[in-house]
């Protein structure tokens, strides 16, 4: 089996932020190591096709005991903003899954394309899970170009039909200039595209974008895409049960904290 190449790793230092009040601690170096070291060998975004990435993509470990690799204060970074367009499903939502990638990232396509539909409708829709994106744009000017296009199309709820769009077969290959990013705007449903235009290049899409980033950049992230589960770091585009066992656990853990918390109140 041959051993993934990396996804390229930016050569600036990020800028020291904390949007939330973040410490950086045990759990945030524990984060660093699994996020940076096991990125390095899970994330292929030039692969030549989904199938060739899945075959040389190794499985993530995800423990039969629901708190291993669990670290409570990195689940602290879940927003839960019900106004919160780059995001879906409920504020409450037992689990949230925050994602940190790029749209020139092949590995996050394929996380797009074919496992994140089946956790919107295994999950999502029952309410057990919360999606939140966060813009993670590593590769360049065309990065994040199409990371504030993601935001400006939040800005008109369509922020979804936007990463649709932008993760389709064979849209990264066309680029994301300008044009391109307009473009992939108006495919997304995106009504006023003056004020899209605007949005783009605006001060509140540069913040937005560089939080999101600084964010990843604190936990260690070197590679798209990057994940946190209830605070269980994942790396990579890992297989769909490496998702789906992750979840149930934190599902599993979350309930039995609600039941704990009525037995208490019962007393």
């Amino acid at each position: 089996m041959s051993t993934p190449k990396p996804t390229r790793t930016p050569k600036s230092t990020p800028r020291k932020a904390s949007r939330r009040g973040l410490a950086i601690g045990a759990a945030v170096a524990a984060a660093a190591i699994l996020l940076g070291v096991a990125s390095y060998t899970a994330t292929k975004p030039d692969a030549a096709s989904s199938a060739a990435a899945a075959d040389d993509s190794p499985a993530a470990e995800v423990s039969a005991d629901p708190q291993a690799g669990v670290y409570p204060e990195l689940a602290k970074l879940a927003r839960r903003d019900a106004k919160d367009t780059l995001a879906q499903g409920r504020a409450d939502a037992p689990v949230v899954l925050i994602e940190y990638a790029d749209f020139k990232c092949g590995y996050c396509g394929k996380f797009a394309r074919d496992t994140e539909p089946d956790l919107v409708k295994k999950y999502v829709d029952d309410g057990t899970l919360r999606i939140e994106w966060r813009n993670f744009p590593i590769f360049g000017k065309e990065s994040d170009a199409a990371a504030r296009g993601a935001w400006a199309a939040g800005q008109q709820d369509r922020f979804w039909q936007f990463h649709a769009a932008a993760y389709a077969d064979g849209a990264k290959e066309k680029g994301f200039g300008e044009d391109r990013v307009k473009a992939l705007a108006e495919e997304a449903g995106v009504k006023d595209l003056g004020r899209f235009t605007e949005d783009v290049g605006s001060e509140a899409a540069k913040s937005a974008v560089k939080a999101d980033q600084d964010e990843a950049y604190r936990l260690g992230a070197t590679s798209t895409p990057s994940f946190l589960v209830n605070g269980r770091p994942i790396a990579g585009a890992q297989p769909a049960e490496v998702f789906t066992q992750a979840i149930d656990a934190a599902a599993k853990t979350a309930k039995s904290a609600a039941s704990g918390k009525n037995a208490k109140g019962d007393k």
